[in-house]
């Protein structure tokens, strides 16, 4: 984790505001962005550039129609400004006001494929945004990484340390779709997963919420460090960038089954029923891999969600930002009421499991209806 900023949150001994210590606000989502790259990959464009012959059937098998990859002077860093800049559209506050900017991304490809870790990357973010008041992190968490960055700002401004911040991912991963084309030979590939994976731009500013507003209700997390050998990933021998490789079986196994006690506490926490939750937004791994999670919740829990999303299909797997370009497309889309009740769950290698339960409420009549 590195940290820069002139304000130094971890010393404040009360609110931001001076209130006393000892005070509890809600936080809530004040805006949701996007950047996704005009470029579409088929899965059947892919599958036609494997080096070997492999008669594999990726769209039946996981629901990957199609993902977004970069073009031309796009990367990381490009993905995560352009979604920070939508979010700050739509949000009535403006980068200046920010407190603390969290970039969570797993990839930190600046300039192509050249990984930056220091200056780290935020610092240029803030730049650009004009946030520069703003205390910066970059964290990295796996594909749980932009959830782990709103558990933290959420942390930050219930205790009254801050009143608002971004949390900010560019995935630029499309390189290990094209490394594991040129190796992967058969179904039982431990590449297979990396031919799902898609680029995009997700960004969520977090501010504290007027007495008596909705927001956040919950937020979980827990680490199962025994699996963390079940996905790894290593210089590629084969192309730039790096290859994947994971027990896409065994991790998905494991995920259902040490996902579900944690997904009770936190419903038993916020004094929820499972069929309580109006939209359910899993990690976007595969469709058939959310079914089959989805099967299992509701044998355990004996009810469902209303709604499950599932954005795999048409965008395939990217990382850290899922969630939120399923929230920002939904939102888009004018699906939610401001009443529905939406939980995020990260089911991320490590293993990772997070949870965050909370209301939409205004974020409904920040976008336009364009479904």
């Amino acid at each position: 984790m590195s940290l820069s900023g002139s304000n130094h949150w971890m010393a404040l001994e009360g609110g931001a505001d001076g209130s006393p210590g000892g005070q509890s606000y809600t936080s809530r989502f004040a805006a949701i962005g996007a950047s996704i790259p005009q470029r579409r990959l088929t899965t059947a464009e892919l599958m036609a550039s494997t080096k070997y012959r492999t008669d594999i059937d990726l769209e039946r098998l996981t629901g990957v129609r199609e993902r977004r990859v970069v073009g031309a002077g796009e990367d990381s860093y490009t993905l995560a400004l352009g979604a920070a800049r939508d979010a700050l559209a739509h949000a009535d506050c403006a980068a200046a006001d920010l407190d603390v900017l969290i970039v969570s991304s797993i990839s930190r490809h600046v300039g192509g494929l050249r990984l930056q870790l220091e200056p780290p990357v935020n610092v240029a973010l803030k730049a650009a945004l004009g946030a520069e008041r703003a205390v910066g992190l970059d964290i990295s968490n796996a594909c749980a990484g932009m959830l782990t960055g709103v558990f933290i700002l959420n942390d930050l401004i219930r205790q009254g340390r801050i009143r608002r911040g971004m949390v900010v991912s560019g995935e630029y991963i499309s390189e290990l779709g094209r490394n594991a084309a040129q190796e992967i030979r058969t179904v039982m590939d431990d590449q297979l997963a990396g031919l799902t994976l898609g680029d995009a731009g997700a960004a969520a500013i977090l501010e504290r919420a007027p007495d008596g507003a909705a927001g956040i209700e919950v937020a979980g997390f827990t680490t199962l460090s025994e699996y963390s050998r079940l996905c790894v990933a290593f210089p590629a021998t084969i192309g730039p960038g790096v290859t994947m490789h994971t027990d896409a079986r065994e991790i998905q196994k494991v995920a259902i089954k040490d996902a579900a006690p944690l997904l009770r506490e936190v419903l038993d926490q916020a004094g929820l029923k499972f069929d309580e939750i109006d939209y359910l937004i899993p990690h976007q791994t595969s469709a058939r891999a959310i079914n089959k999670a989805m099967a299992g919740f509701a044998e355990g829990f004996g009810s469902t969600p209303k709604h499950v999303v599932i954005t795999v299909d048409e965008l395939g797997n990217t990382a850290s930002t899922t969630h939120f370009l399923a929230l920002r497309k939904y939102l888009s889309e004018g699906r939610f009421a401001p009443k529905d009740r939406v939980l995020l769950l990260a089911l991320a290698s490590g293993l990772e499991v997070g949870i965050v339960i909370f209301t939409v409420d205004q974020l409904v009549g920040r976008y336009g209806h364009d479904h």
